[in-house]
């Protein structure tokens, strides 16, 4: 969320910077500042009062020493009667509290002054397209129709055990899978990520640090016995590692695979066929935690390390800057990659890189210390490195043979074969 001085000192700057989120940010802030007045003026009364309290309470002790017992009751009472102020002004405060961060929460990220206005796809700015689509057969098939014609993947069990949008891979499928795994995490460790593999399962504190609470609540699945979330992405896991964390050494990278929940509700129509859309699938995130002076340059970086596994896959791909319609609440800036799909003729959406700049960190309380060793707000960035399902299923389309599925040589020594047959 946003730092309350430092909306005060931007307010006309922030609210013309978020209507290119489509945010109408001026009654908001201009009464959460009002509130943050009364809280301010409310403190100083609660100061001078325990201040007074304190002042009572060291006099009446004295009087009772010196024996004057009428005199002490009589301060006795005046002492009551401002521990009953102290309570309804402590009161008040907590109230204000409440209202004040009921605010915050509704306003979304800034947009870096990089993002493009407008409200949809066709808005966004593609900055980059890399690899040439491959040519296939007039007969080429979707991958939904390769899983089942190599038993790859079985929908309909997955669908007979849990539901649909929870598919069971097998057999080679499996083994592609766990290949895929284990090639990204691979490529983030060699450059320079620590592996973690985190819980699966966060509480309200994780969910709340990193924004799914409460924006994302309706997309979360909910433990409700116990109170805890099934993530949505090691993201939530991995950033909550560094909550109320002062950092000692900049930059902190993390990389992590998990399975991921969502769910997706709403989802509907020919874009959720097959692996386009899940409830249940798998990824690897990326996450570092770096100072606000580089943390633009290491977004940079993080594009160029995911762009390089995909040229690594020989994949097609895009990278589009998101414009200010499609970023997430919590982003101030976002790449978007898509591979290209040839057995449906589409691209796929199969990473997200953002800057979230010092917007989770300050739920977070995730700290540094500046050269003159004032506590400062660190800036939070993570990525897909990759999500797998739309990869699994590009790889497959994109490779179809006559009779055959050709494994990318980067993957080869992963999978221990060169062809699905």
């Amino acid at each position: 969320m946003l730092h309350i001085p430092y909306l005060r000192e931007h307010q006309n700057e922030i609210i013309e910077k978020l209507k290119i989120k489509n945010f109408d940010a001026n009654d908001i802030i201009n009464q959460l500042l009002i509130k943050d007045e009364s809280r301010k003026a409310t403190q100083k009364e609660l100061d001078d009062l325990l201040s007074k309290s304190n002042q009572l309470s060291k006099q009446i002790g004295e009087l009772y020493k010196s024996g004057e017992k009428e005199k002490a009751n009589d301060l006795k009472v005046k002492s009551t009667n401002i521990k009953e102020e102290t309570k309804a002004l402590q009161d008040k405060y907590a109230a204000l509290e409440k209202n004040i961060l009921g605010l915050l929460l509704q306003i979304p990220n800034v947009p870096h002054p990089s993002v493009p206005k407008g409200n949809s796809d066709a808005d966004n700015k593609i900055i980059k397209e890399s690899g040439e689509k491959p040519k296939l057969a007039e007969n080429a098939k979707p991958h939904w129709e390769l899983t089942t014609d190599y038993d790859l993947i079985d929908f309909e069990l997955g669908n007979k055990i849990t539901g649909a949008g929870f598919p069971v891979y097998k057999g080679k499928g499996a083994r592609l899978q766990r290949a895929l795994i284990a090639y990204f995490l691979d490529k983030n460790t060699n450059a320079g990520y620590t592996e973690y593999l985190p819980p699966h399962l966060v509480n309200e504190s994780s969910g709340f640090g990193t924004g799914q609470l409460p924006d994302k609540e309706g997309q979360m699945y909910h433990v409700t016995g116990d109170n805890l979330y099934l993530i949505p992405t090691a993201e939530v896991p991995v950033t909550n590692f560094f909550r109320d964390v002062i950092v000692k050494e900049f930059p902190i990278k993390c990389t992590a695979y998990t399975p991921c929940f969502r769910r997706e509700a709403g989802s509907y129509g020919k874009d959720v066929r097959g692996l386009n859309r899940l409830h249940q699938f798998d990824k690897v995130e990326i996450v570092q935690i770096q100072h606000p002076e580089k943390s633009y340059e290491t977004l940079d970086k993080m594009v160029s390390h995911v762009a390089s596994i995909l040229d690594d896959l020989q994949l097609p791909y895009r990278i589009s800057q998101l414009c200010g319609g499609d970023l997430s609440f919590t982003s101030a800036l976002t790449f978007d990659f898509e591979v290209y799909s040839a057995g449906q003729d589409k691209w796929l959406e199969v990473s997200s890189v953002s800057n979230f700049e010092s917007y989770q960190a300050n739920r977070l309380k995730l700290r540094f210390k500046d050269e003159n060793g004032k506590n400062q707000l660190c800036h939070t960035l993570n990525g897909s490195a990759l999500a797998l399902p739309r990869i699994f299923a590009s790889l497959i389309e994109n490779n179809q043979i006559d009779g055959g599925i050709k494994i990318p040589k980067a993957l080869q020594k992963y999978t221990g074969f060169e062809i699905i047959e």
